[in-house]
């Protein structure tokens, strides 16, 4: 059984190397100066209670980027988190992850496009705030169904975004789908709304998760009344494992013959290749044949992704692949 120093010890190390606190953070929960942690967490390195691991590039995640890379030609941002940690904690480091690669991409008066969800939700809670000049964060795909307009959910998304970038925030103030395909072709010869998707197609950087029909943590788009059942269960028939954007993908990348698709607000594979820098966010190994499917789509040109759903991906697409 451990003694009182070495409980102290192991208290502080699992908030500084597990749960991610700084180190001032500590000093103030603890009620000890900073210098105290920093020397408390050197013991612990000494006693062998912390092991540091300096990990290869070249192996097992150079590996598995150089894998990604020559496959789908995206680079493979691939986050280490520990084994058997849960979807909500994996979800946060990828994240954190992600809002560091998205605030080192972001410049003065870029135009800066999200899709709504979880996990871009999850990413905005770790932006900090940069002073730019000129950046424009407009909405991806549209947020309303029958039971709500959408715009708190997705606006509160859209405007973390902005705030962190000091910049300002356009929404496309319409359905995620409409009722029907002609419906929405009638709304994009509209004026205003030809405006709206016209500075969305001039984006520079792309930021999505990938939707899954079966995820661990369920994407929003199937969680919060945007499909009914019939619309699930034609999905299903017609092989659709997920989404990007609200377009539906089967695992083999294929979305043109998906009827639901005509009535999608949201960006499809081929207009998403036409901005410059693309990242695609993703974490959970039931996402696996979705994030096959997206990357089969050419939707990404960056991949933040957990170690773990990365091995699964690349052994799904090639059984016996080599990783080390």
């Amino acid at each position: 059984m451990a003694d009182k120093s070495s409980e102290s010890l192991l208290t502080v190390a699992r908030m500084y190397y597990v749960q991610g606190e700084t180190m001032d953070a500590i000093a103030h929960q603890l009620n000890v100066s900073r210098s105290t942690v920093s020397r408390l967490l050197k013991e612990a390195r000494d006693r062998g209670l912390v092991r540091v691991t300096i990990v290869d590039p070249e192996r097992p995640l150079g590996r598995m980027a150089d894998l990604f890379q020559k496959y789908f030609n995206v680079q493979a941002h691939i986050v280490q988190v520990r084994p058997g940690a849960s979807s909500v904690f994996r979800l946060d480091q990828v994240s954190r992850t992600a809002a560091d690669l998205l605030a080192a991409t972001v410049r003065d008066g870029d135009i800066l496009g999200v899709a709504w969800g979880t996990t871009t939700s999850a990413i905005a809670a770790h932006l900090r705030p940069r002073d730019l000049h000129g950046v424009t964060v407009i909405g991806f795909n549209g947020g309303a169904n029958h039971q709500t307009t959408g715009l708190p959910y997705v606006g509160s998304i859209l405007h973390r975004f902005a705030e962190a970038f000091n910049g300002q925030e356009q929404l496309l103030a319409l359905p995620a789908f409409f009722d029907e395909p002609a419906t929405r072709d009638a709304m994009w010869r509209e004026q205003s709304t030809q405006h709206i998707l016209s500075v969305r197609a001039n984006c520079r950087i792309a930021l999505f998760g990938v939707g899954g029909l079966n995820s661990e943590l369920q994407s929003h788009v199937y969680a919060s009344n945007y499909l009914s059942e019939s619309d699930l269960r034609d999905l299903r028939d017609l092989g659709v494992v997920g989404d990007v954007c609200t377009v539906m993908l089967r695992e083999d990348g294929s979305y043109r013959d998906i009827p639901l698709n005509g009535r999608a607000t949201g960006m499809t594979p081929k207009e998403l290749q036409r901005v410059p820098r693309r990242i695609c966010v993703v974490t959970g190994l039931s996402k696996t044949a979705p994030i096959l499917g997206a990357l089969r789509a050419g939707v990404a040109t960056d991949l933040v992704i957990d170690q773990e759903t990365a091995r699964t991906v690349l052994t799904r697409m090639k059984p016996g692949i080599r990783l080390n």
